[in-house]
């Protein structure tokens, strides 16, 4: 029998239960779609980022270890519509079924279900097996069958359902590849100083075993953006380059504090997919509609001025700029950047949450939009919104030394002219050309409770 494997979130061969129903099937086509409507929407550090995994992932699928053009294997990457596109590339090879892990996400489930339609019209069938979870969504339910809505009670029905234990990847598989129709893969040009990550199976597996020697220390590190506390693993999940399955096996026989924590931080990655998948209009509406009654203000300039790091708030401007020049944020400074735009500026979080999305290599629509929610006071387990961070304050507890901030904006990078670089005072902003504070932070706040109480009222 031949098959077809339609990769998409699970750019990998290790872990991977849908290929491995493939090679059970016979001869596979390793198939991946360039649709247009995610990779128009796309900003240049998912698609550069996207185009290297695709190339490690075709590396490792060819058995002469990369591209010719007479070789049998690899991956074959066709453009368009998934609709058409993979019952083409099904039919070209002779197909009896494609295989994919579900996607849970408003528009996956949308788009594979019309795939559905038109393979099975033609006599194919779509065969779904596991997901990007290690528990997939609408699977953990309270003991009265309904979905949680609270992240705690979630997170401890998600550990007593428990997961798996990683596939084997499969072996002498023979691969299949399309003679005519199929594209490059894409390999777009990267703005200048965009410096992104090693992309690959192989580079996320390393980047994992390096994060294991130091995981113990990831409960008190993790908060620290001027240290390397953080796994770095949230682009490598993002694309499927490895399974959460396997992370959290490997943290199995881990009893530390930290290794607990990040247990924790895969859970809420699984939260926040199983309530987008319940809760479809969530990712662009309120989940909490009141919240859309609330007074905010027009972006305009004020939003470009924090897009580009220019608000006079060194701890703000210092994520804003580490986002632009790699690709990635760090965790504590996602939480101070939205709290600064939605309740210093007014903005609303949308607009955020899009500029997020593209910019981040490890852009996820469940995880960032709901992560902005959260901290705009809307969304599940929401911070309460009359917690608002005084961005000067974090910068002193969390990058004590200005080690952080120093590195990302170099305005303020010598000591000797700035030694304070949390707050200098206004002739050293004018000496060393950083602006001053676009707001005053105290007042914004109170601006933000008032309007706050509005809506309450």
């Amino acid at each position: 029998m031949v098959s077809v494997m339609w990769f998409r979130r699970d750019l990998r061969v290790a872990d991977n239960p849908a290929l491995v129903e493939a090679a059970a099937d016979g001869e596979v086509l390793p198939l991946f779609v360039l649709d247009p409507r995610l990779w128009g929407p796309a900003g240049p550090s998912r698609r550069a980022y996207l185009g290297a995994s695709l190339r490690a992932l075709d590396t490792s699928l060819s058995p002469s270890g990369g591209r010719s053009g007479d070789r049998q294997g690899g991956l074959s990457v066709v453009r368009g519509d998934p609709v058409r596109r993979v019952l083409l590339a099904a039919q070209a090879v002779g197909a009896d079924r494609v295989h994919v892990a579900a996607d849970f996400g408003p528009y996956g489930r949308e788009r594979d279900a019309a795939v559905e339609q038109a393979l099975g019209d033609a006599g194919i069938e779509l065969v779904r097996t596991g997901s990007a979870y290690a528990v997939g969504p609408e699977r953990v339910l309270n003991g009265s069958g309904e979905p949680y809505k609270v992240f705690t009670p979630f997170s401890k029905a998600w550990a007593d359902h428990g997961w798996r234990a990683p596939a084997d990847p499969p072996t002498g598989v023979s691969w299949l590849s399309l003679d005519e129709g199929t594209t490059d893969i894409p390999d777009p040009p990267v703005p200048a100083g965009l410096d992104l990550p090693e992309a690959g199976e192989a580079a996320a597996l390393r980047q994992w075993a390096e994060f294991l020697d130091r995981v113990d220390d990831y409960d008190t590190d993790r908060d620290r953006p001027d240290r390397d506390g953080t796994s770095r693993m949230s682009m490598h999940l993002k694309y499927g380059e490895v399974h959460p399955r396997t992370l959290l096996a490997d943290l199995g026989s881990r009893r530390s504090k930290g290794a607990q924590t990040y247990r924790t931080e895969l859970a809420w990655r699984e939260f926040y997919a199983d309530v987008l998948a319940r809760r479809p209009d969530s990712a662009r509406d309120y989940y909490k509609p009141e919240y859309a009654r609330m007074d905010y203000d027009r972006a305009g300039d004020q939003l470009e001025a924090w897009q580009e790091g220019r608000t006079g708030f060194p701890i703000v401007d210092a994520g804003m700029r580490q986002l632009r020049a790699t690709g990635w944020m760090h965790n504590r400074l996602r939480m101070v950047t939205a709290s600064f735009l939605v309740k210093d500026l007014h903005v609303e979080w949308q607009h955020g949450a899009r500029h997020f999305l593209h910019w981040l290599v490890d852009g996820d629509l469940a995880s960032n939009n709901h992560g902005w929610q959260w901290t705009a006071g809307s969304g599940t387990d929401a911070s309460p919104f009359f917690r608002v961070f005084n961005p000067t304050t974090q910068g002193r507890r969390f990058d004590p030394d200005g080690a952080y901030v120093r590195r990302w904006v170099p305005e303020l990078a010598d000591p000797d002219q700035v030694p304070d670089p949390h707050e200098p005072d206004p002739d050293t902003r004018d000496l060393v050309g950083y602006p001053a504070p676009m707001v005053d932070h105290a007042e914004e706040r109170r601006e933000a409770l008032d309007r706050y109480e509005r809506i309450k009222q």
